[in-house]
């Protein structure tokens, strides 16, 4: 009775498979203003992780709570080679700045869309007014505020009419017969690329741990959060809930960190305050002006309550 409980179990997990693959196969899920996303083809399961880690050619006769279990343990441990038995094709179509960052992830198989063949996609990412924001003063490498909606306006429409203006001179070029390698050089980083992008779930889980961070830039941001809500979560539900509780929605804590934690509790200061803070941080950081390692630790206790905000 039990492996016909099973077996229907996994009958029914199967079918339930392939119909949510086929009703993302294809389907453009669109991010920014012309980019998208779209799943071209998907190899393994949850199934097929956990089989992978018990080193088992057949399906046995493990329930989905037993699957459940073992997938938490392998991410929790970081027992990450399971996770390498499955893998993801996607299509998409991204702004080549973005498209920088995004080719940085050297663990996946990549093609490209080849302005040096083909004509140039005439399309070029155009930044709403109100989305400009301004340089971080904390972050070299990342944003601040919004800029707000007036200076904005402008902004936009200056891009536009660079945009414009870019792609007559590329299409003039063209025209006159230059070579496409050539005519390309002037177009700008906004300008929309494609490609194919295949990516075992390993490693696509490391991008999307990085690139759904709320310090990532936000384009790729958006990219990487349709990649996982709307592809990934569905398609593997235990793997994506057990990277979402251990990786993604977790705080992670270096021993410097904890030795402040336990220094506040030692001294009954929990919740602190930041004066508390100050007297328990690490002795190093006390006499910088400027400690991003201070900062960042701040910003955690203050996210689990351990300082007052």
């Amino acid at each position: 009775m039990l492996c016909l409980s099973v077996l229907f179990w996994k009958r029914f997990n199967r079918k339930r498979s392939f119909i949510m693959l086929d009703s993302l196969r294809w389907k453009k899920i669109p991010v920014l203003d012309d980019g998208f996303v779209c799943l071209v083809d998907v190899m393994g399961s949850d199934r097929a992780i956990v089989q992978a880690a018990r080193v088992s050619y057949g399906e046995g006769t493990k329930s989905v709570s037993d699957d459940r279990t073992l997938l938490r343990y392998l991410m929790r441990h970081q027992h990450t080679t399971p996770f390498e038995m499955a893998e993801i094709k996607l299509l998409v179509r991204v702004p080549m700045d973005c498209w920088r960052q995004w080719i940085r992830h050297r663990t996946a198989s990549v093609n490209e869309y080849s302005t040096r063949y083909s004509i140039a996609i005439d399309a070029a990412y155009s930044t709403e007014p109100d989305a400009w924001r301004t340089q971080s003063q904390t972050n070299r490498q990342g944003s601040g505020i919004l800029l707000g909606t007036a200076a904005g306006q402008q902004l936009t429409n200056e891009e536009q009419a660079f945009h414009k203006q870019a792609r007559d001179l590329y299409e003039h070029r063209i025209g006159l017969g230059v070579a496409r390698e050539q005519a390309r050089k002037d177009l700008p980083l906004s300008t929309y690329t494609e490609a194919y992008w295949k990516i075992d779930l390993h490693n696509l889980f490391r991008f999307l741990g990085l690139r759904m961070e709320a310090s990532a830039q936000w384009e790729i941001r958006e990219y990487a959060t349709v990649i996982g809500e709307q592809i990934v979560k569905p398609l593997f539900p235990l793997s994506w809930e057990a990277f979402a509780d251990y990786l993604l929605e977790s705080v992670r804590l270096s021993k410097l960190e904890q030795e402040v934690i336990q220094r506040l509790a030692l001294r009954g200061k929990v919740p602190a305050t930041l004066d508390d803070f100050s007297a328990a941080q690490v002795p190093a950081w006390q006499n910088l002006e400027r400690c991003r390692e201070r900062d960042e630790c701040l910003a955690k206790l203050q996210f689990l309550g351990i300082v007052k905000e």
